[in-house]
């Protein structure tokens, strides 16, 4: 990423850290005591929360802006950011608030984009000697309980595949942890799934299209550590279009393979764009996920907030 990107932040305010004991198959609430006394021995001053429910972490945050919090760090997974920064723009102080993130979730694919380090211990000298990136953030206007609603996604947001694949992750096999607990999820996916026929427009340009997955990308990493847009960039002002055509299941379970290298954008059903706006509409039932958790389902609207979020890295 750009070095022109980065830039000196300064003195530190009092922090608030949202914590989310069961990020990581719950092994965020058994990390948490490690990273409190490493932040304290370091002389970070902060407040903590626990996040109680799904959405808690979104209440939290708006709740941490509203009283002029200038700072939130997130301790979870991508979920935990994805809710954290809904809540500081629920807040209206998305561009005022920044946000700094220890990972200790299951993929941990918007951190391998962003540069923050793996460990917690790293994650955590990162606050100390702050360095500002500013990246965009993908917004996803989609049907909830009849309902047009709307939601940030700070790495992906993707629909058919991809988010079926999502269902069967969190909900059956998310204990087995990281890459085993997505492998586990695709192929079980792999067995049910049929295509779907979609209606998609790129910044104005419509084509019909029967697809496996579509996914927008602003981070280049998916599906825990899956390289799925090798050449996005968060930071670009632009959302990387992946599109998986119609593609057979052994051609499909062959090429998935190739996902982890990024080499799978030489297959012929397999095509990038970049964009700024993408509308997708069809006559079938089919869900979206955004950062790793389901939402709701088509019709869907996907843009682009440029330069929206400053991130301690």
């Amino acid at each position: 990423m750009d070095n022109h990107k980065f830039q000196e932040s300064g003195h530190l305010p009092y922090a608030q850290l949202i914590v989310n004991p069961v990020a990581g198959a719950g092994r965020t609430a058994k990390k948490w005591p490690h990273i409190m006394s490493l932040l304290r021995s370091i002389g970070f001053h902060f407040e903590h929360d626990f996040t109680e429910a799904p959405g808690h972490a979104r209440e939290l945050a708006r709740l941490a802006a509203k009283k002029g919090c200038e700072l939130v760090v997130t301790v979870g997974g991508d979920g935990t950011i994805n809710e954290v920064v809904n809540g500081l723009y629920d807040a209206g102080s998305i561009a005022d608030v920044m946000l700094g993130i220890i990972s200790t979730g299951t993929g941990r694919d918007y951190i391998r984009t962003i540069g923050i380090p793996w460990a917690y211990q790293e994650a955590c000298q990162c606050l100390i000697n702050p360095r500002k990136l500013t990246v965009d953030v993908g917004v996803i206007e989609y049907m909830s309980g009849g309902q047009m609603v709307k939601r940030l996604f700070v790495n992906f947001a993707g629909l058919g595949f991809d988010a079926e694949i999502v269902r069967t992750t969190t909900q059956i096999f998310k204990a087995l942890g990281n890459t085993l607990s997505y492998l586990t999820g695709l192929l079980s996916t792999l067995l049910f799934y049929r295509n779907k026929n979609i209606s998609l427009t790129i910044d104005g340009s419509t084509t019909e299209r029967k697809i496996c997955t579509v996914l927008m990308s602003n981070g280049k990493y998916g599906g825990g550590g899956m390289f799925a847009t090798p050449d996005a960039n968060p930071a670009d002002g632009l959302l990387d279009v992946l599109i998986i055509g119609n593609l057979s299941k052994p051609d499909l379970l062959w090429s998935l393979p190739r996902v982890y290298k990024g080499t799978h954008l030489t297959h012929p059903k397999v095509m990038i764009e970049q964009a700024r706006e993408i509308e997708i509409k069809s006559t079938e039932s089919i869900s979206l996920q955004a950062d790793g958790e389901l939402l709701g389902e088509l019709p869907a609207r996907f843009y682009i907030l440029p330069a929206a979020l400053n991130i301690i890295v």
